[in-house]
């Protein structure tokens, strides 16, 4: 709200999590007291073609007289442009990986686990991927290197199918929480390629059990997580190796901050701004 009230933007857009919407009504009272009428919806980046489940508040402003409820219902009904997409849409064409087998590692680029830069040796696209690095071919790949893990997680990745969790009986007898499932049933998932991805959250950095590889026995790399995020794949991630998880857990999908931008952008022109 501060820095809206300093720059004095004609539109804002700002993303919150679901649960905010509790307090919503206060966050529009205070944007309304510096002259901005306000509004938010929860919208399903899934929804925008996004191959994943993530729900996010958002709330667009102006102050140039518009009804900020009618520009989100109008972002709404744009979703039925959008192609629907699966989790093996975003893996299409990264090359197969096996897990880092050294601790403590994460600097180290390996022909089996992969590295922070080379050269894409597939050159394999689809429609997603071309959508996500807008018709453009990466020659390179960044980011796509596999975590370490230990025998036992391994173990655990190889003997659950897609859709698996931690309850599951084929792993009871090396499952680490197996006296409290109840809390940590979803400690260990294996994703689904058919299916939309379960959302992307930054404890990716501590590990990735949750978000297990749907055909390969180890946790999702950063470019995968992007790929899913539909970051385009020139998009390189700076930082430590485990910080690059938490960058693409906390960010707005690409994809979504594209289709919101578009409608804004409709009504700039409409209004000559």
């Amino acid at each position: 709200v501060k820095v809206v009230s300093i720059v004095r933007p004609k539109f804002f857009i700002m993303e919150n999590v679901k649960g905010m919407q509790s307090v919503a009504h206060q966050v529009i009272e205070d944007f309304e007291r510096i002259g901005y009428n306000v509004d938010c919806m929860v919208f399903n980046a899934k929804d925008f073609g996004v191959p994943q489940n993530r729900e996010r508040l958002i709330y667009v402003g102006n102050r140039i007289g518009l009804s900020s409820k009618d520009i989100l219902k109008e972002i709404c009904e744009s979703a039925k442009e959008y192609k629907e997409h699966v989790l093996a849409d975003a893996l299409y064409g990264l090359r197969a990986l096996h897990a880092m087998r050294v601790n403590n590692a994460t600097e180290m680029d390996t022909e089996e686990s992969g590295g922070k830069i080379e050269r894409d040796r597939l050159q394999l696209t689809n429609s997603y991927i071309n959508l996500i690095n807008g018709g453009r071919i990466c020659e390179m790949v960044y980011n796509h290197k596999a975590r370490y893990n230990n025998d036992r997680d391994i173990e655990i990745y190889s003997r659950l199918e897609q859709g698996d969790r931690s309850d599951d009986p084929k792993i009871a007898d090396i499952m680490p929480y197996g006296r409290r499932n109840d809390i940590f049933k979803d400690k260990y998932f294996k994703l689904e390629e058919n299916k939309v991805c379960k959302t992307i959250t930054a404890h990716m950095k501590f590990d990735c059990n949750m978000y297990i590889h749907p055909t390969q026995a180890r946790g999702l790399t950063p470019r995968e997580a992007a790929r899913v995020q539909s970051y385009p794949d020139d998009y390189f991630f700076r930082g430590a190796y485990t910080k690059t998880y938490m960058q693409i857990g906390n960010s707005v999908p690409p994809m979504l901050g594209r289709a919101i931008a578009k409608i804004i952008k409709k009504y700039l022109k409409e209004n000559n701004l």
